[in-house]
């Protein structure tokens, strides 16, 4: 355990947080834990509902991380049973359910990343369907019981989907149930998650009531605005900045974000202490600290966590090159094309990785995000003559050559 006291690891703990609720009962749990050298359990769930993590996921692991420092218990619930229901969290309509095989596959792609930020010795992995598999009928419904409609329709998503007469699968109303029972198996003391997630967080703390134990708290973290500093990230808006990604990748979008997210992406994401945190906000403010060399260190740190520091200067040596040199990068993949075709370019770019389907890439297209040989191209329609080598140029950091 740690040697902070109840008080100093609440700070830890506070910092980034949207709310904990209640404050004054993790307060509590804390000087109990002091007291007893028992540790708290700390429960949060991930549905393995895509394989790949990106940095707006570990703003929970990051706090999970934290905490595991401090010497509680972390357990990392992996929801194979609920990520075939799909959770209905901000969802205008059914979310197609996943099948095992797709959820088990992403499960182990999860389990491999997590661990660039977890201690896997000190980390407790579950699949909720341990337990959830084994409820009889009987169970079932005492467990839907519990709650009503009414208070179903109270969250947001439900709520609009009714009014607007959208479709609203019975089986979506067991999500935010299970992932409640969730905690009442493990008779969790505290969990984490993001505050899109509040409605299914507080069931947790009312199941436990209603099961006698006494309910966990809650620490709520923000959602992570991505590159385009609006929308919270997501790889469907191409705003992402993937931890499998080239150290090059992630430290070139990085570099792109605003000045103002910047602090934000320190203060959930960086490992810099609090006080340290505190006199970057504080030279930022009065001018004696730079915000490009501010964002160059942040850069610097994430890349370097989930590749090694070789890697992240490599990454910061092209990044100058490209941007301050207006040149372009020694190391540009190559994708050859079938020569007896005309080249449709949003193919390309969805095979090569560039776009996430040709229709994002037509978009990117139309919006002149796209040059080809330094010439910006603005037709999605128009095609490549197959023959000539190109140079591609996706946004301000992407470059493929098509041969």
């Amino acid at each position: 355990m740690t040697t902070l006291l109840p008080e100093e690891q609440l700070n830890v703990i506070k910092r980034g947080t949207v709310e904990i609720i209640p404050e004054k009962e993790l307060l509590k749990k804390l000087e109990q834990s002091c007291k007893t050298k028992i540790p708290l359990k700390i429960k949060v769930g991930f549905d393995p509902t895509a394989p790949d993590i990106h940095l707006g996921h570990t703003v929970l692991l990051e706090k999970m991380r934290q905490l595991q420092d401090l010497g509680h218990e972390i357990i990392l619930i992996i929801g194979d049973l609920t990520g075939m229901i799909g959770d209905p969290t901000g969802r205008s309509e059914i979310r197609k359910p996943l099948t095992r095989d797709d959820v088990l596959h992403n499960a182990e792609t999860y389990k491999q990343q997590v661990f660039k930020i977890l201690d896997q010795k000190k980390t407790v992995v579950r699949f909720n369907s341990e337990w959830l598999e084994k409820m009889t009928s009987l169970e079932i419904i005492k467990l839907q019981a519990k709650q009503t409609v009414a208070r179903m329709l109270e969250r947001e998503d439900f709520k609009q989907r009714f009014k607007n007469q959208n479709p609203i699968g019975i089986h979506e109303f067991m999500y935010p149930l299970l992932q409640g029972h969730d905690s009442v198996v493990l008779e969790s003391d505290m969990e984490i998650g993001g505050n899109d997630q509040r409605f299914n967080l507080l069931m947790g703390r009312e199941l436990q009531q209603d099961a006698g134990q006494e309910p966990q708290v809650l620490v709520i973290m923000p959602l992570l605005e991505g590159t385009d500093g609006i929308k919270k990230m997501s790889k469907s808006l191409d705003n992402y900045i993937g931890i499998s990604e080239p150290a090059k990748e992630i430290f070139g979008k990085i570099m792109s974000i605003s000045d103002g997210l910047m602090l934000k992406y320190y203060e959930l994401l960086s490992h810099i202490s609090l006080d340290e945190l505190n006199r970057l906000k504080k030279g930022l403010k009065d001018g004696t600290v730079h915000p490009k060399k501010a964002k160059e260190d942040l850069a610097l740190e994430i890349a370097g966590r989930y590749w090694d520091k070789d890697a992240a200067l490599k990454a910061r040596e092209e990044f100058e090159t490209v941007f301050r040199d207006k040149g372009i990068p020694d190391d540009i993949p190559v994708f050859a094309v079938d020569k007896e075709k005309e080249i449709w370019l949003p193919r390309i770019m969805k095979d090569a990785g560039l776009a996430n389907s040709t229709g994002e890439a037509m978009r990117l297209i139309k919006q002149g995000g796209v040059c080809v040989n330094n010439d910006r191209w603005t037709d999605p329609d128009k095609k490549l003559i197959a023959g000539p080598e190109y140079l591609l140029k996706v946004g301000k950091r992407r470059f493929l050559k098509l041969q």
